[in-house]
């Protein structure tokens, strides 16, 4: 079959033609356009996920590490506390020692019928060892410099002594 067309016609087809493959043309653009837009969203998005992967990695590990510092805050804390306290103990005992120092010249020597029974600091402290091994308040006796015991030392019950220490004479 033949058709026939007329010019007109034909030149209408021909310019609706043109202009679909015109627009053809700039929609294949526009969706060509749309296709990179859309690539660059995605990487966009794609860079943005693990950017946040990394910024909830790094949160993690600050989070993690601020509370190992406080613990160790704490700890230190503790330790500087138990320090002051055990500076101010070695204190005591130092301004204790230095007391004690100060006054060892002698000891007292506690005998029991002449015999060495201890030795003591203080004359106080001999005193309350005879009364714990069950001497009387004024069982005891002291030998003074002027003179001697009247009674040889083997029957006196509890005499204390006193002695110098270190070569000191007092």
């Amino acid at each position: 079959m033949i058709a026939i067309v007329r010019t007109r016609t034909l030149r209408a087809l021909r310019t609706g033609l043109s202009e679909a493959e015109a627009a053809t043309a700039a929609a294949r653009a526009e969706a060509e356009r749309h296709r990179k837009d859309s690539e660059i969203v995605t990487d966009s998005a794609i860079r943005a996920e693990i950017a946040v992967e990394k910024l909830r990695a790094a949160l993690a590990l600050a989070t993690a590490d601020a509370a190992r510092l406080e613990g160790e805050l704490e700890t230190l804390r503790a330790q500087s506390l138990l320090d002051t306290e055990d500076r101010q103990a070695l204190r005591t005992l130092l301004r204790i020692t230095r007391k004690q120092n100060a006054r060892t010249g002698r000891v007292y020597v506690l005998y029991r019928f002449g015999e060495l029974h201890s030795v003591h600091a203080t004359r106080d402290a001999a005193e309350i060892a005879a009364e714990a091994e069950g001497a009387p308040r004024d069982a005891w006796t002291s030998p003074t410099t002027c003179c001697a015991s009247p009674l040889p030392a083997s029957e006196v019950p509890w005499r204390i002594q006193p002695l110098p220490l270190g070569g000191t004479e007092t």
